[in-house]
Order: C-alpha cells, then structure tokens, then sequence
C-alpha cells in the first residue's frame, strides 16, 4: 500500500517558533544561521536540553550537552534501544501540524462529492484533465453512493492553462457538483472558462500553493486523517485492496 505518512516532508511553515525568543547555545545558534528553524524547547535525560527544529520543512530534534559547547543532531534511545524522539517529534511538531493543514485544506477552495452527512471526510488534489482522479472518482462510487465518504475535490490545474480554465469554470459554476460529476464521469466534460475572473485564479493559486506545501507532486493526491489523528497522504489512484483500506469495507 502506498500510503504516505506526509507531516515528515511537509513545508511546515505554519509552525509558531515558540523559541525564538530565547538565548541559544552557541551549536544551536549555528545551526539556526544554517538554515534550521528552531521550534521548542522540551526537557531531556542525562543533562541534555532538547530542541525541535525544522530543516528543509523536516522535523528533528537537537539535543546540547550540559556544558552547552556540543549538540547532537538525531533519535536520542534508552537503555532497552527504544527511540525517545519520534514520540516527542510526533506529539510536539507532527500531531498539531496535522491539525493545521486540516484546516488549510477545509478553507481550500473545494467541490463535493457526495453526502455532506457521511461518515469520512477526504480531500483530494483534482486536475479536470487527469485521467486517474477520473479513475478514482469511479472506484469511489459504491462509497460515496452509500454514504460512507465524502470526497471534497480541491480543483488545481497541474497539466497546463487548459485544465486552469476548465477547472476556474466548474469552481465558478452555478452548481459546482453537477459539472464536477459531468467531467470526471466523462458524460459532459468541463467547458474552459473564456475568462479566467480575478475569485478563480486567487482560489487556483492558492489550491496549488497548498498542494506544493503538502508535498502532494501530481493528482489525484488523497489526504484523511487516520485512526491516530496525523494526517496521511496517499498519491495516485489507489486499486484493490488499498481502496478498501482507504475507505473502509466495500458497501
């Protein structure tokens, strides 16, 4: 199954840096004129004083020795070799992250598919003309049509000024599902907008700006929030049995 765990690799710009107003060690600081954004932080065994810490939008932890001349950079393990860092890298940075870009892509500009009743929310990264969001939007339908999920279509256009258009005008239709259900189903494929209005395109940008900071790198690209909270990510159409791990039981 190719599911991603996505809070790893995200951007996480979002994050407030609660130490920013703090006197670092000197190897934290460096670290910081290095391009690492310290976060927080959190007590440590044996003299340490941890810090999580982003590097390229990934989240680790440093830890400075008690003399505060050295920092280690990595997992931190007991005595029975267990990791001490990814709970604490999870709890403080993952989990609160997850629930961030939750609602990014709740304030995303969407199309449903599906009951605003049932029972899972799941978004997903649409291009009008990608022929494997329309494969997914098939392989959902016994879900969907049962009202197990809910599939909120976050419209971009990936494949060039065509899909743009096509996707400014089913964000700007009258009745946003019946055209979204016309062109993923091929039945009526979406019409180009003659003009792209000022809404669309900020909505469009947006979209994209989102997908980039997801780490989302083409459509459809699947987000939900698992039994534990965290936001996952699964790219591509998934087939099988990922769909019922996706979406829970065939119906």
């Amino acid at each position: 199954m190719l599911l991603k765990k996505i809070l790893p690799t995200l951007a996480l710009l979002t994050l407030p840096v609660i130490a920013q107003a703090e006197d670092y060690p000197a190897p934290v600081e460096a670290m910081r004129e290095r391009g690492i954004q310290v976060l927080e932080r959190f007590d440590a065994p044996s003299g340490l004083t941890g810090y999580t810490a982003l590097y390229n939008g990934r989240p680790l932890a440093l830890y400075v020795t008690e003399d505060k001349q050295h920092a280690i950079i990595g997992s931190l393990l007991n005595a029975k070799g267990e990791d001490l860092t990814g709970t604490i890298l999870e709890e403080k940075v993952s989990r609160p992250q997850s629930k961030v870009m939750w609602g990014k892509l709740q304030d995303s500009a969407w199309i449903a598919d599906g009951s605003d009743k049932a029972e899972k929310i799941i978004y997903v990264f649409t291009d009008p003309n990608c022929p494997y969001c329309k494969r997914l939007w098939q392989d959902a339908r016994p879900w969907v049509d049962a009202g197990k999920i809910q599939l909120r279509h976050v419209m971009v256009g990936t494949l060039g000024e065509n899909s743009q258009k096509k996707a400014a005008f089913m964000l700007a239709a009258k009745d946003p599902r019946a055209v979204l259900q016309g062109n993923e189903s091929g039945k009526v494929p979406a019409e180009e907008a003659k003009v792209v209005e000022a809404k669309q395109l900020q909505q469009l940008e947006n979209n994209q700006q989102l997908m980039a900071t997801l780490g989302a790198s083409g459509t459809p690209a699947i987000l939900y929030i698992d039994a534990t909270g965290m936001l996952q990510m699964h790219p591509g159409a998934p087939q099988g049995a990922q769909l019922m791990e996706l979406f829970g039981p065939r119906p």
